[in-house]
């Protein structure tokens, strides 16, 4: 099978205003950036509001492996495949941080012939949405740091201070820094730090506003720290928003590409899934859901995270209700929560993990029953997706199916990977046969439940924990965030992405633990609270033999060893 790299460059592209035709978007409304991608006015929003709405589907998974299970090749196949059954679907996906690109995940393009392209434009900046938000993000710091050296009329603490700055790539030796040495026009002296941009509020507020206005208002709202009274201290307060949104103009406006089946897809925005919502942007959903017979659009990591956020995040601020939810299964990640295999990322797997053991599959069974309950408590509709892998075998694919079964949930192999669309077309008469099914959405909690309850609800109901135990430093911070008027936000909890649990290494659906609460932030402009179990990495680093060091620029000027 070609590379990845190789199917994108033999792809016959449409031309993007014809890709836009096809959704009913006039060219008024798209602004091309080259020949690879455009960007749409969010005047289509308005302007599309009489149509009917497409079937919205959201792509999640069980709890995956550091390896990833193929959920953004599984939603750009199965949009795909809507089109071998003679439907229309768009494709909504996040924008790939180059942090990981250059790391050890690679690009989020997806895979094989399921991938948006062209992939270099998709992995390498694409609209330069990214540097517009670590631009906007770090303004907001250099004010607060200004503020402070040119008298802090606000009587901010600097030791409140939570604003740090923002960098796009994998750089561990930022994580902890000390600003402002040298001398005393040199700023004052403080312990900071760099988070990566996907870890910016700044990007899950540019992924949650509706429009121009609402993502104004919210960057006012930003907290930045505290002054010496407990009070909140806002980006509006510094004079900082206006400017921060002039920044963030055009990159509110979701990207337009397609993929290798020359499907409409809209790419936009990027936050990081562990603290905070980890989906695609609400005003590509709002053009999308209007642009044909069905809105594929992916939830990150598995379903107690990202399809959790989506349900009680990002649906609050779209208004948009979900008819059904792709669960994708891996037989690797079940067999990964049977206990028995350990799976590193970088590295192969384990030898005895790639023999054929149906009993393997099913030993991991646990997991995927509990992210079918919480996809199904928000009263929607589960489909599992069998995401096939070279090396598989039809009786552990066959095991899939039966748990399944035995949960009353459709479910189909799926081979996009290897065959587009068409391997994806009994998956999408599977979600499409599951859209009609009668559908009574509900969030989890009321926005009026008190902060603590909505975390415990969560790890009850969600991860299948007995409670949770708040720190002293929590249950403050709690306390100053009820206070400040914030107790009405949902809640988007911070723990490792590896497991239902907040230990990485307790694989499966583990019961008998509760889930510690360490500290709680606010993140008052994109609208949740974030409460922090475990120690959640803000900024990757690099490993031994980074992707980096295999990319390059041959002799007619291609890139070279981009996965």
């Amino acid at each position: 099978m070609p590379t990845n790299l190789e199917i994108s460059r033999g792809t016959v592209r449409k031309p993007l205003l014809d890709v836009a035709a096809d959704m009913g978007i006039g060219p008024h409304l798209v602004e091309p950036y080259g020949n690879a991608a455009a960007k749409l006015s969010l005047d289509a929003i308005d302007e599309l509001a009489d149509r009917p709405k497409a079937r919205y589907v959201v792509v999640s998974s069980l709890t995956p492996t550091p390896l990833g299970e193929g959920k953004t090749t599984t939603t750009v196949g199965l949009g795909q495949g809507f089109a071998h059954l003679g439907k229309r679907a768009v494709i909504a996906i996040r924008q790939s941080s180059m942090g990981p690109t250059f790391g050890i995940k690679g690009g989020a393009a997806g895979g094989g012939y399921a991938q948006v392209v062209p992939m270099e434009t998709v992995n390498l900046h694409l609209t330069g949405d990214l540097h517009a938000v670590t631009g906007a993000h770090n303004l907001l710091a250099a004010m607060v740091d200004n503020h402070l050296h040119k008298g802090n009329a606000l009587g901010l603490d600097p030791w409140s201070i939570t604003w740090r700055r923002v960098l796009d790539v994998n750089d561990r030796d930022l994580r902890q820094i000390v600003t402002g040495l040298g001398g005393r026009q040199d700023g004052i002296p403080r312990q900071t730090g760099f988070d990566i941009t996907a870890a910016s509020e700044v990007m899950a507020i540019l992924a949650l506003c509706s429009s121009l206005r609402d993502l104004r208002n919210r960057l006012g709202r930003i907290v930045v720290g505290y002054d010496s009274d407990g009070e909140a201290v806002t980006a509006e307060q510094l004079k900082a928003a206006g400017a921060m949104c002039v920044q963030l103009r055009e990159a509110v406006k979701p990207n337009l590409l397609q993929s290798v089946e020359q499907t409409p897809v809209l790419i936009h925005c990027g936050p990081f899934g562990n603290i905070a919502h980890g989906n695609s942007s609400v005003v590509a959903d709002l053009v999308g859901i209007r642009c044909g017979d069905y809105l594929v659009t992916e939830a990150g990591f598995g379903a107690d995270m990202g399809a959790e956020r989506f349900f009680n995040i990002k649906c609050r601020a779209s208004g948009l209700v979900p008819d059904a939810a792709v669960v994708v299964a891996t037989v690797r990640a079940m067999k990964v929560h049977s206990g028995r295999y350990r799976v590193v990322a970088g590295r192969p797997l384990p030898d005895e993990m790639v023999q054929e053991s149906p009993d393997d599959v099913y030993a991991g069974a646990g997991n995927l029953r509990r992210q079918l309950a919480n996809i199904r408590a928000h009263g929607v509709t589960p489909v599992v997706a069998v995401n096939a892998f070279p090396g598989d075998f039809d009786s552990e694919h066959r095991a899939i199916l039966d748990i399944a079964a035995e949960e009353g949930v459709r479910a189909a192999v799926s081979t996009h990977a290897a065959k587009g669309g068409k391997g994806a077309a009994e998956l999408a008469d599977a979600v499409a046969a599951a859209c009609e099914q009668p559908a009574e959405f509900t969030h989890l909690y009321p926005t009026d439940l008190p902060l603590a309850e909505k975390i415990d609800v969560v790890a009850r109901r969600m991860y299948g924990a007995d409670g949770i135990d708040l720190s002293p430093l929590a249950r403050r911070q709690l306390d100053t965030y009820t206070r400040c008027g914030f107790d009405a936000l949902p809640v988007c909890i911070a723990k490792t992405h590896l497991s239902l649990s907040d230990d990485p290494s307790r694989k499966g659906a583990p019961t008998g633990w509760r889930l510690p609460v360490r500290e709680v932030r606010a993140s008052a402009g994109a609208g949740f609270v974030y409460p922090i179990c475990g120690d959640m990495r803000t900024m990757p680093g690099l490993s031994s033999h980074p992707a980096a060091e295999h990319i390059d620029i041959d002799e007619s000027g291609q890139v070279v060893g981009l996965a």
